[in-house]
């Protein structure tokens, strides 16, 4: 147990995942600890709603882009030299974080300039074994060795293969410093266990950058159109949008205790397959999840079939919904 220190703790800003799966971190260090949160544009409300008496940091933001025609894996690999530019300018904000707050320990979750020569740092990951169509043994030399300028990783997982959410994306034989399993993290599994409002037959949850949210929420207006099904949409996007369905309940963002109402209420959720959706859906103990991973995002892909395999869960490739060779409501 930590205790007496003060922590800086720090998220990457790709998407949402990583900060909602730092709250019960964060939770459990403010016990006995003084905890900075760093912060963006990007999850700065968030972690105000969430903490409000923390002190924040604006930290370099790596404003990721998703293309609208090349793969993911590909586009993000264009990116590596402006990535590498954030790493450096991040580094050098902490120095000044660390001599200005006296920092005592410092946890990244997937942010690699947050190293420090002389203190302490802990990177949080579930990514150890990054799946790659090519140049997968330097894309993850790279990634061993920017984890590596940490002293410790702290794996949100369970240590028992079998039972492993992310399969095999954190092994960690070929890691040279210490590995914890800290156990699977969701700011859900913290709320309270009111009952569930009404029963939905879909929870819909969108996420992830532009444009692949957008497009996927069009392909599945279409597919409900007229479903008569009781559907919730939490769009996870401030943009204006007309949509036109009696049966459909649009959200523009839902969290905290509405969202683990309507997750516990829903028949069957309909969502991507980032880790800590996966993550919220199995504390919350759903069983009935039909995932569409991102398309060329090779994360995705891969926990997608493991999900199928281990939890039985759904897949369905966005293409097939495009091509309209899958039906969402057949179950």
């Amino acid at each position: 147990m930590i205790s007496g220190k003060t922590i800086f703790i720090s998220p990457l800003d790709w998407g949402m995942g990583h900060a909602t799966r730092c709250v019960p971190i964060i939770l459990s260090l403010l016990e006995k600890n003084t905890v900075i949160i760093g912060v963006t544009p990007l999850n700065r409300f968030f972690f105000e709603n969430q903490f409000p008496a923390c002190p924040k940091v604006e930290v370099p933001s790596y404003d990721i882009r998703y293309s609208s025609t090349l793969p993911v894996w590909f586009k993000i690999l264009l990116q590596w030299p402006k990535i590498k530019d954030v790493i450096k300018k991040e580094n050098k904000c902490l120095k000044e974080i660390v001599r200005h707050y006296h920092v005592d320990l410092i946890i990244s979750d997937n942010r690699f300039g947050l190293s420090h020569k002389k203190i302490k740092t802990i990177f949080i990951t579930h990514q150890l074994n990054i799946p790659a169509p090519f140049f997968s043994f330097l894309i993850n030399y790279i990634n061993r060795r920017l984890i590596h300028r940490f002293n410790e990783v702290w794996i949100p997982d369970y240590e028992e293969k079998d039972k492993r959410l992310s399969g095999n994306l954190s092994d960690a034989e070929k890691m040279k410093i210490p590995v914890t399993f800290i156990g699977p993290k969701s700011y859900l599994s913290n709320r309270s266990d009111s009952a569930p409002g009404g029963k939905l037959d879909y929870l819909i949850l969108l996420s992830g950058i532009e444009p692949q949210r957008s497009r996927l929420e069009k392909l599945l207006m279409c597919q409900f159109d007229n479903s008569g099904k009781k559907i919730v949409l939490v769009r996870g996007s401030k943009s204006a949008k007309a949509i036109i369905n009696p049966y459909l309940e649009i959200n523009q963002f839902s969290e905290g205790e509405e969202l683990r109402r309507l997750i516990v209420s829903a028949d069957t959720v309909i969502c991507r397959s980032g880790f800590s959706t996966l993550m919220d859906l199995h504390l919350l103990d759903k069983r009935k999840i039909i995932l569409i991973p991102t398309p060329g995002q090779t994360e995705q892909v891969y926990l997608a079939e493991h999900w199928k395999e281990k939890f039985g869960a759904k897949v369905i490739p966005q293409h097939s919904l495009i091509s309209k060779t899958h039906s969402l409501l057949e179950r």
